[in-house]
């Protein structure tokens, strides 16, 4: 698979940026990543290896690569240092636009003119970030999901000025990922597959926070009827709970429909710290949830 870039750079080394970063080593190209924090990186990938092994997660990359891949991305708390020479930019910082605009101003800033950016965004159109960029022609949304875990998939969407050449190479690095990219013709919250993950999360959510529904017993449902190992609330634990908090204001903000907006009881489990498996505790209990027993879909006697 020929490769459209050369040196690709990722701002936010949390979950989603760690997994681009050793993703695009693994597929060949040179990584240079972005955090503010020294110990993010490591951090973040301490967490995917305790979580993968705890899980029995087998991931695209094989074990024996990672600590190669990781030594040959080059970690850097100085953007200017990680954007120099970048083909390819793509930032992965919280789901806040004021964030991002801040960001996507300073990858202008530091990034030399040829680079194509893009946001890893769960939610927000690409058209909302493309002018702080200062080449609005060179945007685009490339969202993941969890791919080290064989979420193999990528959603693309282009913004009001977009090019058709950015679109195609965009295309093709997903693609020489490994990924499967999922193509947005035109603007909508959540673009492809989050559009509808969204709808889950909304349901599922309100289910709970309501108290019409155990959330074991919703858990337990999904995984007996998609055969996946994790349901929805351990997928969102996994996510981070201040993150789907987050994503699913965006929405709330769009409509200002009551329906869309997260139960108060969801505010109070982040306001208490219980955030997923960072913090050790959200809906579940790390790093042993219940879900993970063999018991947890197996009918009582």
């Amino acid at each position: 698979m020929s490769r459209p870039f050369e040196k690709v750079a990722v701002v936010g080394a949390g979950l989603l940026g760690a997994q681009i970063a050793l993703l695009s080593a693994y597929a060949g190209y040179k990584v240079n990543l972005y955090d503010t924090r020294e110990t993010a990186f490591e951090d973040t990938y301490k967490r995917l290896v305790g979580d993968f092994k705890n899980k029995g997660i087998t991931p695209i990359i094989p074990w024996d690569s990672w600590e190669t891949l990781k030594s040959e991305i080059q970690f850097s708390t100085d953007i200017a240092v990680a954007l120099k020479d970048a083909d390819f930019v793509i930032e992965a910082v919280f789901e806040n636009l004021e964030v991002k605009l801040d960001v996507f101003k300073k990858m202008n800033e530091n990034a030399p003119s040829k680079a194509i950016f893009a946001s890893n965004s769960s939610s927000m159109p690409i058209s909302r970030m493309e002018n702080a960029s200062g080449r609005p022609e060179k945007c685009i949304n490339a969202h993941f999901y969890q791919p080290l875990q064989g979420m193999i998939m990528a959603d693309i969407a282009p913004g009001s000025k977009t090019l058709p050449e950015v679109m195609e190479k965009g295309e093709a690095w997903i693609t020489s990922l490994g990924c499967i990219p999922l193509k947005v013709n035109k603007e909508i919250l959540g673009f492809c597959f989050n559009s509808v993950w969204r709808a889950i999360k909304r349901q599922t959510l309100y289910m709970w926070g309501n108290d019409y529904v155990d959330f074991r017993d919703i858990d337990r449902a999904w995984k007996i009827f998609s055969k996946m190992p994790i349901g929805p609330f351990g997928l969102m634990d996994m996510v981070g709970l201040d993150v789907v908090y987050d994503i699913e204001m965006v929405y709330y903000n769009e409509s200002k429909d009551p329906k869309d907006k997260p139960p108060e009881a969801f505010l109070e489990k982040i306001k208490r710290g219980e955030l997923g498996v960072k913090t050790g505790k959200g809906f579940y209990t790390y790093p042993n949830p219940e879900f993970l027993s063999p018991e947890f879909i197996k009918p009582k006697k």
